[in-house]
């Protein structure tokens, strides 16, 4: 369904990004923000779905920065080297990416994000810093963000079983974000428990569908019916 584009940025270069157009008159426009592991084929499915949805969606490739078009595997090595890309990006540069992807489908209607796992605290950020509303997977460093109220709505979809999201720090987004956040949580799930990804251990069908649910109706509230 999607294509591979080129997005301006704000510095010297251009960073690809995978594009799946909605059928007909669109609803509105996703920027889909991605986890560790770059633009995979799992965040390209997930385009497609929304796409499927009615919401043309864009995936920015923030990896481009420093090697292009990579995608690395969900194991040790894959993951051991995302965290230290991620940690070269920081999150300013992400997030102007985020900006520069949502303008370039401005055409499609009202723009939100939906983000995984770092792609989630980034989501994050946009609803905080571009007025975006926003859908965080399971974002392990969103806590340095809170005390903020976002300039747009948020959803938050945690796994309870999730290690490195701790019971308190979902209880740290209940104390320190506005009631208009929701902040959902998932009994049996994990981390990644959306990567429905042949053979990953992450994945739990039930939470991933519910969530589902629940980020499309949000969308729909929040993008089109704005």
């Amino acid at each position: 369904m999607g294509q591979h584009i080129n997005i301006p940025t704000s510095r010297t270069r251009c960073i690809g990004g995978y594009l799946a157009q909605a059928e007909g008159q669109p609803k509105g426009g996703v920027v889909l923000i991605q986890e560790i592991y770059g633009v995979t084929q799992h965040i390209r499915d997930v385009a497609d779905r929304l796409a499927a949805a009615g919401y043309t969606t864009i995936a920015p490739a923030f990896f481009d920065h420093l090697e292009a078009w990579l995608e690395l595997d969900y194991d040790e090595v894959g993951t051991a080297r995302g965290k230290g890309l991620v940690a070269e990006l920081g999150l300013d540069h992400p997030l102007e990416d985020v900006a520069s992807a949502a303008e370039a489908i401005a055409s499609s209607g009202k723009i939100g994000t939906v983000g995984f796992c770092w792609g989630g605290t980034v989501a994050l950020l946009a609803a905080m810093k571009l007025g975006l509303p926003s859908v965080s997977y399971y974002g392990a460093r969103n806590l340095s963000l809170l005390g903020k109220n976002p300039k747009a709505p948020v959803m938050f979809h945690f796994g309870e079983n999730d290690q490195s999201i701790p019971p308190e720090a979902v209880a740290k987004h209940r104390e320190l974000l506005p009631e208009s956040a929701e902040i959902f949580t998932y009994p049996g799930a994990g981390h990644a428990f959306n990567r429905d990804v042949p053979g990953d251990k992450h994945y739990h069908e039930a939470s991933a569908k519910l969530a589902w649910e629940r980020t499309l109706g949000f969308l729909d509230k929040h993008l089109a019916n704005a």
